[in-house]
């Protein structure tokens, strides 16, 4: 999974062509982070993980730390994380995480996304069985050798890790995010990133031209402000 991971991140990012889009988001992570659990990353996992998240980015630590205290202002709006499902042209199945201050208006527009590409909004749950939702830790290998930190983290939830150019990803289910998380910490390991990804299950294949016209519905998707992450099942 790890080349997989890596190559649909990079892809992400070429899309976001400016610093301050992935900011944005990370800033809204930041808030969500902080109104839930506090502005101590000490006694605050979420808010530590996507500290973690934002210094691999090259977010500035200044903007990291201004986040935190604006979001410590109870007059601060809060954001809620949101999953549309759909099937975009050609029967590609298509999940959009969100973290929005509007629903109404976020729902409208990517309702229209969907549309305007020849696809269709549906309802919760009609492609998530589609998809395994993980989470993934990323890391550099130093000294660890894979087998035997698999057999040492096996306890704590890993279903998988892979090794990559010098970095090992590994992965657990989504509601053992927190025990490995634990589990990584005590071991002194220093994750570079932690992440959720939905992993389709089965893969769609397309053409050049049928790939361009889902690779035109994603930018505009990941282009809204509202959009965190777009999945799909196209290979």
């Amino acid at each position: 999974m790890g080349r997989a991971f890596e190559f649909r991140k990079e892809r992400k990012f070429k899309r976001w062509d400016k610093m301050s889009k992935v900011f944005t988001r990370l800033g809204k992570e930041i808030v969500m982070a902080v109104k839930a659990g506090g502005p101590d990353p000490a006694s605050n996992p979420r808010l530590r993980t996507i500290i973690q998240n934002a210094k691999g980015a090259q977010m500035p630590k200044d903007r990291i730390e201004a986040a935190i205290k604006r979001a410590s202002n109870k007059d601060e709006k809060d954001y809620e994380e949101v999953v549309y499902e759909g099937y975009g042209p050609f029967g590609i199945a298509v999940i959009v995480e969100t973290s929005t201050d509007n629903i109404n208006r976020t729902v409208a527009n990517v309702r229209s996304y969907f549309t305007k590409a020849g696809g269709s909004l549906g309802t919760s749950g009609s492609v998530s069985f589609m998809f395994d939702h993980k989470a993934v830790f990323r890391f550099a290998q130093g000294d660890w050798d894979m087998e035997e930190l698999e057999l040492e983290l096996i306890d704590f939830g890993l279903s998988e890790i892979d090794e990559n150019e010098g970095e090992l990803f590994v992965y657990t289910e989504f509601s053992d995010f927190g025990t490995m998380q634990k589990a990584l910490e005590e071991k002194g390991i220093e994750v570079i990133s932690a992440d959720f990804q939905r992993f389709p299950t089965t893969l769609t294949e397309l053409n050049e031209e049928q790939e361009e016209v889902i690779n035109k519905m994603i930018e505009k998707m990941e282009e809204d402000d509202d959009v965190n992450q777009v999945f799909t099942n196209m290979a």
